[in-house]
């Protein structure tokens, strides 16, 4: 007997980025190597937060929290987003706590959503938006962002509206390009997604990770507050993307829709680590500014060997990813796809990346794409680049 398996199931692969990894981690023998594919830190988490969650669970917070989120963090969300944003969200109407933004996205996907909708996704894209699509029955319709500065073209963004769109996918700042869509850029999104009332589905997970800031959200463009789902969490700002505590912010409405849906994917976020992400959202200011301070030194570590070795490289204005142009390393290693050169490099090099194709609806697209990840401490980054100048040298 042969299980049936589902058609949707089908339609997409399993995780590139952490297949990867996983490859990284089979390599045999003990060579040294670097795992620049994954977006982990790997460094600690702030030690006040881990301290917190800690002591939530020796004080026995260990049954289930509210199902859409602990009193406590619900709150630490309305005051963080009223200290950076100048708007309170309401706890008890407008705040999800899920387990991680992936679930965040699924949730609000499957809430909103019906089959047959069509759904906007920029690519480049994070991996998963896609599968969300398929998940919740909607059709995905891709609009190219163009090297250099990944632009859309605004008309290219407008033929994709139609009396079918149900909501649009931004990711401010990008994986996997860094990039961070200006107040213009948002400006025309939100006019065609008030012209065709469509929801604006916005993934802001690596808000706190920008260079040249602020950082602007959807929500607070004229007309979008009440037609904007805004998705964060801890796993890029605290360094825990174990935890998988990530949250929505919505109007009533769909915010009780994806309540719901929420309750039957997950029942709910772990209760102690809510309690530790709750702490951390009173960290002051400063936090913040030496994070995307630190983050931006690592770029400044990374980029310019990569420049070096051989790669077109697309400078990121957020996140911790570099996505590169392959063409001439791939052309004098002999390799045809960026599939195999990844592969190759953690075969030869011992750095890991991610094959740029995973990023596009057309694979052909990325072809000639790699995309590094540099949330790693300085030491791992200098191996990172010492193994690649002697794997590229001439």
């Amino acid at each position: 007997m042969t299980i049936h398996t589902s058609a949707k199931a089908g339609v997409f692969t399993e995780s590139v980025i952490r297949g990867m990894s996983r490859r990284f981690n089979a390599r045999s023998g003990n060579r040294l190597g670097v795992n620049l594919a994954q977006g982990f830190p790997d460094f600690s988490a702030p030690d006040a937060m881990k301290e917190a969650a800690v002591q939530a669970i020796r004080d026995d917070v260990n049954q289930y929290a509210i199902t859409w989120g602990s009193v406590s963090l619900r709150n630490a969300i309305a005051d963080k987003t009223e200290r950076h944003y100048g708007v309170r969200p309401d706890p008890d109407r407008e705040i999800t706590v899920t387990c991680g933004t992936t679930e965040a996205m699924m949730a609000t996907m499957m809430a909103l959503v019906d089959p047959g909708d069509e759904v906007i996704v920029f690519e480049p894209f994070y991996e998963n938006y896609g599968p969300d699509a398929v998940l919740s029955g909607a059709v995905p319709r891709y609009v190219r962002l163009y090297t250099p500065d990944w632009h859309f073209d605004v008309d290219e963004l407008a033929a994709a509206f139609n009396d079918k769109t149900r909501a649009i996918i931004i990711n401010t700042p990008s994986n996997p390009t860094g990039k961070v869509f200006s107040r213009d850029e948002l400006t025309a999104i939100a006019h065609l997604c008030q012209k065709w009332d469509v929801t604006a589905i916005t993934d802001e997970i690596y808000e706190h990770i920008i260079y040249q800031g602020p950082h602007l959200r959807m929500a607070d463009i004229d007309g979008m507050a009440e037609r904007t789902v805004t998705i964060s969490g801890i796993s890029k700002t605290y360094s825990a993307t174990g935890w998988r505590i990530g949250w929505i912010i919505a109007p009533p409405a769909a915010s009780d829709a994806i309540r719901k849906v929420h309750d039957f994917l997950t029942v709910g976020a772990a209760a102690p680590l809510q309690e530790g992400a709750a702490h951390a959202l009173g960290f002051d200011d400063s936090y913040y500014s030496e994070l995307s301070d630190m983050y931006e030194k690592k770029r400044e570590m990374l980029l310019p060997v990569l420049q070096e070795v051989g790669f077109e490289c697309y400078n990121p204005q957020g996140a911790y990813y570099i996505v590169t142009d392959a063409s001439a390393l791939m052309e004098r290693t002999g390799h045809s796809d960026d599939v195999q050169f990844a592969l190759w490099m953690i075969d030869e090099i011992g750095v890991a990346t991610v094959p740029g194709s995973s990023f596009y609806s057309d694979k052909a697209n990325g072809r000639t794409k790699i995309r590094f990840c540099y949330c790693k401490k300085p030491e791992t980054l200098e191996l990172a680049v010492n193994l690649l100048r002697e794997g590229f040298k001439s």
